[in-house]
């Protein structure tokens, strides 16, 4: 059993690793289109934040992608013929949500918008629960665990995780 839980705390530990450059890469974006870096002048979509987090969050999903399949769950095979993408981009968008509507409560209903409400609202309550729907949903969904792919795998399919047999062609 020890196996097993060192094996989960470390896809945990560096799924976290990966989301956090990938929530540095969107913050810094996000707060630049929201509030211009102390440039009040320049805040291109100030008045639009909810369109500024999901074009941050767009770039920073895929620093993501590439961190959680070649890193994060590298022992673990994509279950999908495009290598998990479209799942993973679809998991994203659909997660991406709850960051959203926490950012759009706080603007919204509770008429804060200065940049700590909305990182707080945002950036750390939404991301949170976003972040723990979507390592459940990747590891369940997309890298799924090797021994699961084999039992749901059709037995008349080659297995894509060995390769092609070589040798005499016929019978």
């Amino acid at each position: 059993m020890g196996g097993r839980w060192d094996r989960f705390a470390g896809e945990v530990g560096r799924f976290l690793a990966v989301g956090l450059m990938a929530t540095i890469v969107a913050l810094i974006l996000f707060n630049f289109l929201v509030h211009g870096f102390n440039t009040a002048d320049f805040a291109p979509l100030n008045d639009h934040p909810e369109l500024a987090y999901l074009i941050a969050n767009g770039v920073g999903m895929a620093v993501s992608f590439r961190g959680t399949k070649a890193w994060a769950f590298r022992e673990r095979p994509t279950s999908h013929a495009d290598g998990g993408v479209l799942a993973f981009v679809a998991i994203n968008f659909a997660t991406m949500l709850i960051p959203m509507a926490c950012l759009w409560v706080s603007r919204n209903l509770m008429g804060l918008d200065d940049p700590i409400s909305d990182n707080l609202s945002a950036n750390v309550v939404g991301l949170l629960m976003a972040n723990a729907a979507r390592f459940f949903l990747f590891r369940s969904l997309i890298f799924q665990h090797p021994d699961r792919l084999k039992v749901s795998r059709d037995p008349s399919t080659p297995d894509p995780a060995q390769p092609p047999a070589r040798g005499r062609v016929g019978g």
